[in-house]
């Protein structure tokens, strides 16, 4: 959710009075500084506490080349969020102010709205994805945000504002159903799993906005939209991923 913040501060702070209140963000960080060094002391006494326990053997159910071919197709998903995401996060704020002629502040208010939602679709796509299965959650969270996608380019202020909050909802309710699903595809490796996807995320999510950049340079904003508006499709190699709700 502290991400979401920045567009509202520089809608409701910065424009209006200026680059020095920038400073006062600082309090905010060394909050945030003392927060995590006492969350890391304990979790550094809990592992201490565990290091002594036998740890149980896990074996993975799963054939090794059925685990490679999910562990890619879940990479693949990951690449079509985060260049749709790069899309939203890194233009919106132009594309609103070129086609609908908003204001900087107006257009960091639908940014805020876009990026509090996604916020919130990572949050409860967690425990949707225990109760009904992950597959059935990557499944609507990534294809079934296609129509949306596809309508966006061509509506109204309104409406824009109105389908950029559902597609952060549903697109970000994906990537917690992945990484869990990802993890349970290679037990025991809980680590190499969070760092493979949060890093390829992090990766496409920097190189989408260099890409798309590109193109918006060489065509026009408009154009980045219609042809992100077809990433989500990838979201039809869902039907190769292994089902486990066995163990959902």
């Amino acid at each position: 959710f502290g991400s979401s913040l920045g567009p509202l501060l520089a809608a409701v702070i910065i424009a209006p009075y200026g680059k020095g209140n920038v400073a006062w963000f600082v309090l905010a960080a060394l909050l945030a500084i003392v927060v995590l060094a006492q969350i890391s002391r304990w979790y550094s006494a809990q592992h201490r506490m565990n290091k002594g326990k036998p740890k149980a053997t896990i074996i993975n159910p799963l054939p090794r080349n059925k685990v490679v071919l999910a562990v890619s197709i879940l990479l693949i998903l990951i690449f079509s969020k985060y260049f749709y995401m790069a899309s939203i996060s890194s233009y919106y704020t132009f594309y609103l102010m070129q086609k609908f002629g908003l204001s900087i502040q107006n257009a960091q208010l639908h940014l805020f709205a876009f990026l509090f939602a996604v916020a919130a679709g990572t949050v409860i796509g967690g425990p949707v994805g225990d109760k009904i299965g992950r597959k059935y959650v990557i499944w609507g969270s990534i294809l079934g945000v296609a129509p949306f996608t596809l309508i966006l380019p061509y509506a109204s202020l309104h409406w824009t504002g109105v389908l950029t909050v559902i597609i952060g909802f549903i697109l970000a309710s994906a990537f917690s159903a992945i990484l869990v699903y990802a993890q349970e595809l290679l037990p025991g490796r809980i680590g190499m799993v969070s760092g493979l996807f949060f890093g390829f995320a992090f990766g496409m999510g920097g190189l989408g906005a260099a890409v798309l950049g590109l193109i918006a340079d060489h065509t026009s904003i408009e154009l980045v939209y219609k042809i992100c508006a077809f990433l989500p499709l990838l979201g039809m190699l869902t039907i190769f991923l292994p089902d486990n709700r066995h163990k959902d």
